[in-house]
């Protein structure tokens, strides 16, 4: 009778309002019905950069003498010079500490889009990452994320309460902007006991939620839907050699969980969407050039996307991986050899069909004049372009559907970013 209790109470604090339940990790948002599976169906993985990653110190304008004007101590030297930069082309080179990601730019299964960002011009981080989750710069009335209402999209009329729950996975504990809204969503947790038994996976205590929640209200279906996400995760990401998840992680463990994830992602073909958010980029202090700081994040990431790359092996060719942060930083330098809030950032993009090996967008330069407010690299690619052009050429949206995920984007430029 205790465990009864127990049970209805974890049950109904976890489920709250929004029917938002947790169990072991795997967490569920309120559904609305999600596509079968299908082995050639699209995939889309956005990782985003919280605290607003300077762009122009990994994709860096070496082609310019303004930006080692500009930044005296934490400008990364020239390819072919002690610890400078991987050479792109003729204007750009890569952070040295990102080199796992040259293959892929060799490969032309990567491509950068520098100069580009939210046209908002605001400098606050929560604002802006509300405005990029929500993909309507400016406007804080939006109320679900871009990333939910694809989901809602991408739903099929024929969809089964299997397929309904895996179809978008947030790696993290947190639910974020980008996945408010009416679609299912599965968390994923993170670090080393991300797959840990709990007391749920109790076969006495997993009983008694089942005889509390056998009926059909909301909240037994929501008990019902989660626990059955958590068994599917758990039976996906079990390893094959079990030895193998019981070592301890690195310093916060982010290649192995992108590695998980994209494990995840290969066993169970109704996961569509995925969304990884990465944080510690505001590098006000303290920055570093080719080594310190911000070069230690540059290693982390690299070798994370790295790990879900090839974690995803053949997969990688249906799936498009999108890095975006808030806004960039400024050009120069300040008194504590950081950077502070900027504008214009680089994004780029990994998976098939990319036309890699390219810097695209238009590039404005450094020079004063060229400067936004006299201080920041200018945005020349709405964000937004970005995603449109992934839906349209991977997910194949109608006019109508992409209006949905991406209100007021009817008008657009294209970019040359896919074969």
């Amino acid at each position: 009778m205790n465990e009864h209790r127990i049970a209805r109470r974890t049950a109904l604090k976890l489920a709250g309002s929004a029917m938002f339940t947790s169990f072991g990790g795997i967490q569920v948002l309120r559904a609305q019905p999600a596509p079968s599976s299908g082995a050639a169906q699209p995939r889309l993985i956005v990782v985003m950069l919280r605290g607003a990653m300077d762009g122009l110190s990994l994709v860096v304008p070496f082609g310019e003498n303004v930006y080692y004007q500009s930044r005296s101590t934490i400008a990364i030297a020239r390819p072919g010079e002690a610890n400078g930069l991987l050479k792109l082309n003729n204007l750009f080179g890569l952070h040295p500490a990102s080199a796992p990601l040259m293959p892929y730019w060799e490969s032309r299964q990567l491509a950068f889009i520098h100069a580009s960002g939210s046209p908002d011009p605001t400098r606050s981080h929560f604002d802006a990452q509300d405005y990029m989750e929500s993909a309507t710069p400016g406007r804080k009335s939006t109320p679900d994320g871009w990333l939910n209402r694809l989901s809602t999209v991408l739903a099929g009329p024929h969809s089964t309460p299997a397929s309904q729950r895996l179809q978008a996975v947030n790696l993290g504990p947190t639910m974020p902007r980008i996945f408010a809204g009416e679609a299912e969503v599965a968390s994923l947790s993170t670090g080393a006991r991300a797959l840990a038994k709990g007391a749920l996976d109790r076969p006495e205590l997993a009983q008694a939620f089942g005889q509390l929640y056998a009926g059909d209200d909301r909240l037994s279906q929501v008990v019902h839907e989660a626990s059955a996400t958590r068994g599917e995760i758990m039976g996906n990401l079990a390893s094959d050699e079990p030895a193998a998840d019981q070592g301890a992680l690195s310093l916060n463990g982010l290649p192995q969980d992108t590695a998980r994830l994209a494990r995840l992602m290969v066993r169970d073909k109704r996961v569509r969407l995925a969304f990884v958010a990465v944080g510690g980029w505001d590098t006000h202090a303290g920055q570093g050039g080719a080594q310190g700081q911000l070069s230690n994040r540059f290693s982390l990431l690299a070798q994370s996307l790295d790990a879900l790359a090839k974690g995803l092996g053949d997969d990688l060719n249906r799936t498009t991986i999108v890095v975006m942060s808030e806004f960039g930083r400024t050009v120069r330098q300040n008194g504590t050899n950081g950077t502070d809030h900027g504008h214009g950032n680089v994004a780029w993009v990994m998976g098939g069909g990319v036309k890699g090996g390219q810097v695209l967008g238009q590039w404005p330069g450094l020079d004063t004049a060229s400067l936004y407010e006299g201080r920041d690299l200018a945005i020349t690619t709405d964000f937004r372009e970005i995603i449109a052009q992934v839906l349209e050429q991977k997910f194949r949206l109608a006019d109508k559907q992409l209006a949905h995920v991406l209100p007021g984007m009817e008008q657009r430029k294209r970019l040359a970013l896919f074969a």
